[in-house]
This record gives C-alpha cells, sequence and structure tokens, in this order.
C-alpha cells in the first residue's frame, strides 16, 4: 500500500522543475470559498416595490402566468398559488441582505447553494434541476453543467424570483426537483446607479503559496490575447481528415514546434497568493412614453477575479479493504476571472407589455498544478511528479423577446421566443510526467532523479485542445382565457432546438531511446525546437476513431391547464403536456473510416400534473399533488468523449446509450400561514424513477480511473420536510431605541430522505464499453437496496438573523448540514464513493451607511465556513478509507461597498 506524501516534501521535489521567483504577469486577486467579493445593491426597498409586495402585485413571467395568482385569497403568492411555490418580489429579495439571487435564495425552503453559486431545489443536483429567464431557457455558461450560476445575477434587475416544487403542464417536462424563474425588470420604479466593489480572503490561499504559469499578457482579463490560438500546422492537420499515424514524422515535429511552449508548459511558484476581489456597476432608467406608456431600460456589468488553492490527497483502490494503491498529492491553483453583462429594455404600453433581455457570461479558469505520488500498478516504489496547466474558457451569450398582451380582463397571451449560444474552448490542456525509481544507482544511473522519457512507461507529455460550441432557438406561445370567476383555461406551444458540436484532439510526444541527459531537462526545455529536431521527437493520437461529436435535441410541446375553484376553499389546478423528443449523438466520421456511430432517442410523452389545494382554515391550507415528468441525459453524458470535471479532479466520459428517464411524483403538505412571511409547513414526498441515470466509476490495474453514466432499472425516493418562517419583534424587549425597529429572524429546515435502487436478476444496462452481443447484467454495475447518487438522509439549514425594519441593517449566522451522500457508484461493486459534507456555519452582516452630500452606501461583511469544514470523497471498508479528494476549504472573510447614486 502507497502512503501519501507530505505537501513539504511535494515543494521540495517539484523544486527541481519548477522556474522559482515571481510570477510572469501581474496576477489580480481573489479566491475561494464564497463567491467573496461579489459586489451588492441596495437592500431598502422602494416605496413602489413595498407597495406592490404589500398588494401581491408581483411581477412573474412564466409561461401560462396569469394562472400563478388566480383566485387570491390573500395578497401572500405563495400561499395564493395554485401550486407549491415561492414568490420573491423585488422588495422581498431586497430584504434578505443579500446582493445577487443566489444569496436571496437561500432563505427559500429546499433549496441549496453549492460553490459557485449554483441553487438545487430539494438537494437533487444538476440533472433534476430546471433554470428559466422570464419563461425561457437559460442556458449555462459552462455546457458541462445543466444549471447557470445566479450568483451572476445582481438583485437590482430582478423583479421576482419564483420557485416551484411540483410540477404543472406550463412548464417543461424535464422538471424532476422543481424549476427557478428569474423575471427580469421591465420597467424600474425609478432611476438608479449602482457602483460595488469588494475583495475577500480564504485561509488556505490568500498571502499563501501557489501556482501559476504565464499564458499570456492579457490572462487577467479573461480574454487570451490569441497567444493559445490552435497553431496553423495542427489546424491544417485536423482538416485535412488524415490520422495523426499516417503523417510524416518530419510534418510532425513542424506541428510540435508551433506549440506555444515555455508560456503554457512553465508553472512557476508564487510564495504568496493575492486576495480576490471584483467590481461592478449597475443602472436603469425609464421615460414616458406616449399617454400611457413606459420606456425602461437596465444594465449590469461586473468583473470578479478570485484564486483558489487545493492541497488535495487523491487516491485510487482495486481493494478498499488492502488501502490505496494509487496515492497522489496534488496542489492546484485556479484562478477564476468572469466577467458578465445583462442589458435589458422594457416597454408597457397600457397594459401590454414587451421585454428585450441580453445577457453575456464569460468564465475563464487558468489551472496550474503539481503532483507527487506513487502507482502500484505500474513502477513498484517509484514516484511519480505530475504538473498540469490548464487555460478554460466558458462563454454564453443569450437575447430573447417576451410580449405579454391583455386584450380583456379575460383573454390575454404570451409570446417568448431567443437564441443562446454556449462555448467551451480549453486550448492546451498540458500535462507532464517524470518518473523516479528509486531503484539502487548500480541497476538504474539515475534512480534518485526524476527524468522523463517520453516513452509513456518512464514519463509523458501531453497537450490536449478541445473546442464545444452549442446552439439554441426557442419559442413558445401561451394563451388564457378566463371564463368565469374562479374558473380560466390556458394552453400553450414551446419548441427547442439545441445542436452542438464537441471535438477533442490528444497528442502525445513520442521519443525513441531519448539520452538521459535529455530526459531530466525542465518542460519547456525538453520540448523545445532543438530538442524536437535532434532528438526525433514525434506525436500520436489518443483521440481515438471520432474525436468528433454532433448532437442534437429538438422537442415539440403542447400543453391545456385548468384552474378552478370546485366550492368555497377548494381549488384544484390540473393540465396535460404532451412533449416529442428527438435526441441524437453522431461521431464525425473525420477519417474516412466508413463508419459513422450514431445513437437516438426518439420519444414522446403525455404528461399529466393535477394539485388539489383546501383551505381548511384561516391560514391553514393542505395541498395533494400528483405528476410524471421525465429527466432526460444530457449532453455531456451521451457523448463519448472524456472530459476533466475541475471540481471532482476526475475524467469523466459520455455514454452514448443512455435513455430517459421517467417520474412518477406525489406530495402532500400542510401550510399554515402565521402572518405575512410567517408560516409553518409540513410535507411528505415520494417519486419512483424509470431507467434513472447514475454515475458509475471504474479503475484499470493502473489505477486509471474514469466515471461515467448507466441507467438503472428502477429507483425509489420518498422522504418528508419541515419548514420554520417566524419573527420575532424586539420593541417590547427593551425601551432602548437600538430594539425599537429590530427583529430577530428565525428559519429552518429539515429534510428526510430515503432512495433505492431496485435491481433484479433479469435487469440488463448497457454501459460505453458495449459493443455488441447480450447486454450486461445490470448487477454488474448496480447493487439492490443502494441509495441514489447524490442523496443526502438529512438536509438542515438554519438561520438565526437580527435585522432593522426601518432601515438595512442585517446580521445573519446560517448554518448548513448535510449527510454523507453518494458521488458514483464504486468501481467493479466495491463500496460507493461517498461524498461528506458535513456542517457549515457562515456569519453575514450588512449595513446602509449614508456618505457626506447624503450618499447612500452599503458595507456588507462575510465569514464563510467558519468551522473549517474540510472536502472529503472517499470509500471505506473494514476500517480503510480511500479518498479519492481530501482537502482543506478554508475560511473566507470578505468586504464590500456599494454606492447608490
Amino acid at each position: 500500500m502507497s502512503k501519501p506524501l507530505s505537501l513539504a516534501r511535494l515543494l521540495l521535489i517539484s523544486s527541481a522543475l519548477v522556474a522559482p521567483g515571481a510570477m510572469a504577469q501581474t496576477d489580480p486577486a481573489a479566491t475561494t470559498g464564497a463567491d467573496a467579493g461579489g459586489a451588492v445593491t441596495s437592500g431598502t426597498p422602494t416605496a413602489a416595490e413595498q407597495a406592490d409586495s404589500d398588494a401581491g402585485n408581483v411581477d412573474v413571467s412564466i409561461p401560462g402566468a396569469d394562472i400563478v395568482v388566480t383566485g387570491r385569497r390573500t395578497t401572500n403568492v405563495s400561499q395564493a398559488a395554485p401550486q407549491v411555490v415561492n414568490v420573491l418580489s423585488a422588495a422581498d429579495i431586497k430584504r434578505t441582505g443579500e446582493g445577487d439571487i443566489a444569496g436571496s435564495l437561500q432563505r427559500v425552503t429546499g433549496l441549496s447553494v453549492v460553490s459557485g453559486g449554483y441553487v438545487y431545489v430539494r438537494g437533487l443536483g444538476d440533472r433534476y434541476s430546471l433554470a428559466l429567464l422570464n419563461g425561457s431557457p437559460l442556458p449555462s455558461p459552462e455546457p458541462l453543467k445543466r444549471v447557470v450560476p445566479l450568483d451572476l445575477f445582481p438583485t437590482s434587475v430582478i423583479a421576482s424570483t419564483l420557485v416551484q416544487k411540483t410540477f404543472s403542464a406550463n412548464f417543461p417536462g424535464e422538471f424532476g426537483g422543481g424549476v427557478i424563474n428569474l423575471t427580469t425588470k421591465a420597467i424600474p420604479a425609478e432611476s438608479y446607479l449602482e457602483i460595488g466593489f469588494g475583495s475577500s480572503a480564504n485561509t488556505e490561499t490568500s498571502g499563501q503559496l501557489g501556482y501559476t504559469h504565464y499564458g499570456s499578457k492579457s490572462d487577467w482579463t479573461g480574454f487570451d490575447d490569441s497567444s493559445r490560438d490552435v497553431p496553423p500546422l495542427l489546424k491544417q492537420a485536423i482538416g485535412s481528415g488524415v490520422p495523426f499515424a499516417n503523417i510524416g514524422r518530419t510534418d510532425q515535429q513542424a506541428i510540435a514546434m508551433q506549440f506555444l511552449n515555455s508560456a503554457t508548459s512553465v508553472v512557476q511558484r508564487t510564495n504568496s497568493l493575492p486576495f480576490n476581489f471584483s467590481g461592478s456597476i449597475n443602472a436603469g432608467t425609464a421615460v414616458d412614453v406616449g399617454s400611457d406608456g413606459r420606456l425602461g431600460v437596465i444594465a449590469t456589468a461586473s468583473y470578479s477575479n478570485k484564486w483558489r488553492t487545493r492541497d488535495n490527497l487523491q487516491q485510487a483502490s482495486l481493494d478498499v479493504g488492502a488501502g490505496a494503491g494509487k496515492s497522489y498529492q496534488q496542489v492546484s491553483t485556479d484562478n477564476e476571472i468572469t466577467v458578465n453583462g445583462l442589458l435589458g429594455v422594457g416597454l408597457e404600453l397600457g397594459d401590454q407589455k414587451l421585454r428585450w433581455t441580453n445577457l453575456y457570461i464569460r468564465d475563464t479558469t487558468k489551472r496550474s498544478a503539481l503532483a507527487v505520488g506513487r502507482n502500484d500498478g505500474t513502477i513498484q516504489d517509484a514516484d511519480f511528479l505530475q504538473q498540469n496547466t490548464a487555460w478554460y474558457e466558458r462563454q454564453l451569450i443569450d437575447t430573447q423577446l417576451v410580449g405579454e398582451f391583455k386584450f380583456s380582463d379575460a383573454l390575454s397571451l404570451d409570446v417568448r421566443g431567443g437564441f443562446a449560444n454556449s462555448q467551451r474552448e480549453a486550448p492546451y490542456e498540458r500535462e507532464f510526467v517524470y518518473v523516479r525509481t528509486n531503484r539502487d544507482l548500480a541497476t538504474d544511473p539515475v534512480g534518485d532523479r526524476f527524468v522523463n522519457a517520453l516513452n509513456r512507461q518512464r514519463g509523458d507529455a501531453s497537450a490536449t485542445f478541445s473546442d464545444l460550441n452549442e446552439d439554441l432557438w426557442f419559442a413558445g406561445a401561451d394563451w388564457s382565457y378566463k371564463i368565469a370567476p374562479g374558473f380560466s383555461l390556458t394552453a400553450g406551444y414551446a419548441f427547442n432546438d439545441t445542436k452542438r458540436r464537441s471535438s477533442r484532439y490528444e497528442l502525445h510526444f513520442d521519443a525513441v531511446n531519448l539520452p538521459v541527459p535529455v530526459q531530466q531537462l525542465r518542460p519547456d526545455y525538453l520540448l523545445s525546437d532543438a530538442t524536437i529536431q535532434l532528438y526525433d521527437i514525434g506525436l500520436l493520437e489518443f483521440s481515438g476513431n471520432y474525436p468528433v461529436y454532433d448532437a442534437a435535441l429538438r422537442t415539440h410541446a403542447g400543453y391545456a391547464q385548468v384552474q378552478a375553484d370546485l366550492f368555497a376553499g377548494l381549488s384544484v389546478n390540473a393540465g396535460v403536456r404532451y412533449e416529442k423528443g428527438e435526441m441524437s449523438v453522431t461521431g464525425v466520421d473525420v477519417y474516412s473510416t466508413g463508419l459513422t456511430p450514431f445513437n437516438e432517442i426518439r420519444k414522446h410523452y403525455w404528461l399529466p400534473a393535477v394539485t388539489f389545494t383546501l383551505e381548511a382554515a384561516k391560514g391553514l391550507q393542505l395541498r395533494a399533488s400528483g405528476s410524471k415528468t421525465i429527466a432526460r441525459p444530457q449532453f455531456r453524458e451521451l457523448i463519448a468523449q472524456p472530459y476533466l470535471d475541475t471540481e471532482s479532479n476526475r475524467f469523466f466520459r459520455g455514454n452514448p446509450f443512455l435513455q430517459d428517464s421517467q417520474l412518477w411524483n406525489a406530495d402532500i403538505r400542510a401550510e399554515w400561514y402565521m402572518g405575512k412571511d410567517e408560516r409553518i409547513t409540513a410535507a411528505a414526498f415520494y417519486k419512483k424513477i424509470e431507467n434513472p441515470i447514475e454515475t458509475y466509476t471504474t479503475i484499470t490495474d493502473t489505477y486509471n480511473v474514469t466515471t461515467s453514466f448507466a441507467n438503472a432499472p428502477e429507483a425509489t425516493l420518498y422522504g418528508a420536510e419541515l419548514e420554520v418562517q417566524k419573527y420575532v419583534p424586539l420593541d417590547g424587549f427593551s425601551d432602548s431605541s437600538f430594539f425599537v425597529s429590530r427583529r430577530i429572524a428565525l428559519i429552518g429546515n429539515y429534510t428526510y430522505t430515503q432512495s433505492k435502487l431496485k435491481v433484479g436478476a433479469d435487469d440488463t444496462t448497457i454501459p460505453y464499453t458495449y459493443t455488441t452481443g447480450e447486454p450486461p447484467a445490470a448487477s454488474d454495475f448496480f447493487l439492490n437496496g443502494v441509495p441514489l447518487t447524490g442523496q443526502s438522509d438529512h438536509l438542515v439549514n438554519l438561520q438565526l438573523g437580527l435585522e432593522d425594519t426601518d432601515t438595512l441593517s442585517q446580521q445573519t449566522l446560517l448554518l448548513t448540514y448535510a449527510s454523507d451522500r453518494v458521488t458514483s457508484r464504486g468501481p467493479n461493486l466495491q463500496p460507493d464513493i461517498k461524498e461528506r459534507p458535513g456542517v457549515q456555519l457562515d456569519f453575514v452582516a450588512r449595513q446602509g451607511v449614508k456618505l457626506p452630500g447624503g450618499i447612500n452606501s452599503e458595507v456588507k461583511f462575510e465569514a464563510r465556513n467558519i468551522l473549517g469544514r474540510k472536502f472529503q470523497e472517499f470509500q471505506e471498508q473494514d476500517g480503510n478509507r480511500v479518498y479519492y479528494n481530501r482537502y482543506k476549504v478554508g475560511t473566507t472573510i470578505a468586504a464590500s461597498m456599494t454606492v447608490a447614486f
């Protein structure tokens, strides 16, 4: 069994190959943990916003929006809605004291906010969460993820946030845990200009040792200066359709010598990483148009620069009971630069409303990593030094137009359409592996030195170029007609067309009998033009026969829905959605093999949904709902290409044989509304899932770990949740003026969940390794009775806050707990790989401050992960634990300020 090497030893060993000294460029600051430098916005609702909130007039733009609060018995929109929803108005969002939408949603029951601002419904993760913007699809700027990080949206541009946890037919059928819909402001209530800036530090990153590489002089902007463009000769070789094995050695060398060398292959040590920082500007204004018209414009732009260093223990095992057979200690530093902007134009003419929303998000990560460790599956007792550098560009451009037309009090029409483009470019993912055998010098003259023979046995070097482009067109229309008081009909149609092309070319440098002195050169000297020519270094392609894949998804959907008050106190919302989907993945035959792999899912579904709401007593409601929904595989899960997930630091590979999952859902709940924004709710839920998509891990004899996806036969999930939200006024606590307008906010929720897979002796599944013949038994990959991946038995969220109801002054403690959850099925039916989220304690304070000249400003202070929770992902058996990832997250301290003009 290999033992992990200490960080001190890692840094000592790496100093032989790492260029010491200062960074080659001035890198702006930023780090980990919370999105700490995030700028904030005005925390006090305007008079118009407060009046609308009190009256229940909330601007919500979703398909069939007219029926959201039909039959209103109260101004509390969540209580009056026919589904299980939480609606935050513009005033509600500002009262939460958060500057971005992800932060404000932390107060909604059943939502969890994970690193990077990703919000999941009921803890079900990426697969079962759906995000919409003005009722239209909201793609992620990271095409390898399904949902968008909501911390990119400042609260000043959002009119409302709707979270719906029970399915209704007006929403897309891919509705697993729930939907989050953001509605942008069409017309600002008043003109505003806000400028924000912030900074943060993390105990594991800021001021600590880390790594970087030069890249290009413009890296700090998040935009490469074209230095990393695919070299012309490589682009020509890729376009020729000739396999690299058929390209002459001299031509291979010409290609290799055009690679950007030192700037992407020399890792530099910095002894003190900078702090994070960010800045933003938000503005909005409106003018009158005609006698009853209003034209408004809102805009926001922001920039953030963050750093994150992880000292990570990474292990793997063929037999968990015997311990780790591979153990590496990796120190990685990510510099993440985010640039985003939003421009919205709104026009109101009487009851008619138009919104044109344009969104731009660019998220870039510059990664530098060094790892040292042992691998018993290759050379026994040898030390391996691995260096990685990478540059990941992710970009989203989204434009959409929404029209909301009211022809009479009874008849209305909503139309929406738009286009979105997502891109991910990863040029120059470089890896170097040096080996020290530790053998006796009489047997191996360089047994005490790290060498790289470029032969994949005693050293390796590779460069990978990948590119992804996705286009999405969408359109929809919804008619609503109120037949009578308490009775309305809605019908609609939606169309989506998505096309993706993904390419990945992995090239390894190849040498034969490289002289020992050359093997000891640092990476840029090892692959210099002179070395390539003098020692006949060529290129080998490890991309497979199909380095390029096309994927497509087209859906047509129509629905009809009725909302009716059956009799006093009892209402029903019922509908059915017909959804037809055509999904395909095609391997592009770039090398003219004569074979074109093609897999297709052509399915249509009838998706019914019904919810009964009974007003049992004043403030007390009972709800019961049932529905059928689906979960389609994501493109990244279907395309048979490997990709590195930088969060888990593992390679994933898609499976083109995946099928849709179908879900049958049932919920019952009781809601007691004690007062404005005060409630106690209790609920129970049940889901039956046919063909759930599960992650599983494979491992080779040399401890190469790959995670993929396959359909399990069936699963069930059930549980209960309890929520309490109560405010305690302090005006009677003391005569002091300090307590007159202050109150204590007590918010807590608990979710208990159980799930299990059902795997029979005759059940089969199809993994990505399948070729021909009978499909393998599902029991070869899944054990009967084990829980679903991503599901925690216990989820707890507690908030204890002190807030001023008259001015902006808030101090809040937030505690979250999640029990162990499976991240992947274990390889070869070994114990599952689990994550231990544990307990996290945060503190957030916001204070309004008057600056000279009567200028309003806000100051925000954050302390995240105060208890120092670690990240742990492991397998465990017979008292032995194998860590796939273990590192300290660190505590993040952040301060920011916004000035409002």
